[in-house]
């Protein structure tokens, strides 16, 4: 159980609960509904309130949030946490695990190492990632710990910088704009086409020789594979993408990393700005890179 506190201000004295909980914290109707199911949901003054009751300058609003239940069986995997808090944890995900169970993934994926983390701190909540990096992706992954603060963060913009290494020679900066779909829905492999989706990526060369560019990107669209589909779609696919390239005997994974990510913390309204590393195998080609 999350407990969240807040003190009323002059600004919605005698006005309803329910306007304090959506325009002041942010929580959704969905959640209020849940909230208002509960005898301990809602407290002023360590006392149950209906949303429709009016409040007072100075009261004291207690909010219990109900951090879910989780049938993902629990594995204890190490993790490389970035952040940590009762809300959310941050983790420097691993190119070669998987995000969520599927048929071809079973007890060998992220999700399955966040249950046994959180299980050895005598914790049980829902695996609530907000966004997802593929298998053979690296990077920061942000985890919610309560639907709370998934709610809000799927809400509010998550600034992401990622970093790949193109198999082609890149200069200066520039703007892929083009289109994403998926020609077979019964496959995952995703395609430049009129008939897709709008889908636009932001890049910009750190590095590079006369093969290979590392590149710096932002995304202003969030399509599933756009940046592998985007650089694929140029005939520079991504070092080491098997579904959109070729693959290497000296690369694991796609050359493809989320290293900076930046957010307002839902409760204490902070700014959080985290960065993890390349991995060594994308250190390993660019080492051998000029600095463009």
């Amino acid at each position: 159980m999350r407990k969240l506190q807040f003190t009323i201000n002059e600004e919605y004295d005698k006005k309803q609960l329910k306007s304090f909980l959506k325009n002041e914290v942010g929580i959704s109707s969905r959640l209020v509904k849940k909230l208002k199911r509960s005898e301990i949901g809602l407290l002023r003054n360590g006392e149950h309130i209906r949303t429709v009751d009016l409040i007072n300058y100075g009261d004291k609003i207690e909010i219990n949030i109900d951090e879910g239940d989780n049938d993902i069986e629990a594995t204890f995997g190490e993790l490389d946490i970035v952040y940590e808090d009762d809300d959310m944890l941050v983790i420097n995900k691993s190119p070669l695990i998987a995000m969520h169970p599927t048929h071809n993934h079973q007890g060998d994926t992220l999700a399955n190492d966040v249950a046994g983390y959180l299980q050895k701190k005598g914790k049980v909540c829902t695996f609530r990632s907000i966004g997802r990096l593929d298998k053979g992706t690296s990077g920061l992954t942000l985890i919610a710990l309560n639907s709370y603060c998934a709610s809000s963060l799927s809400k509010n913009k998550i600034a992401k910088t990622y970093y790949a290494i193109a198999e082609g020679v890149y200069n200066s900066r520039g703007t892929i704009d083009r289109p994403i779909f998926r020609p077979d829905p019964m496959k995952t492999i995703r395609a430049v086409g009129e008939n897709g989706e709008r889908a636009v990526t932001h890049w910009k060369a750190i590095a590079g020789d006369d093969k290979r560019t590392l590149l710096e990107i932002n995304l202003e669209t969030g399509r599933t594979h756009q940046i592998r589909v985007h650089f694929s779609s140029l005939s520079t696919p991504l070092t080491g993408d098997r579904l959109y390239g070729k693959e290497r005997e000296d690369i694991t994974h796609q050359a493809l990393h989320c290293g900076k990510m930046e957010f307002i913390h839902p409760v204490t309204k902070e700014k959080i700005s985290l960065s993890a590393p390349l991995p060594d195998e994308m250190k390993n080609f660019v080492n051998k890179m000029q600095v463009k």
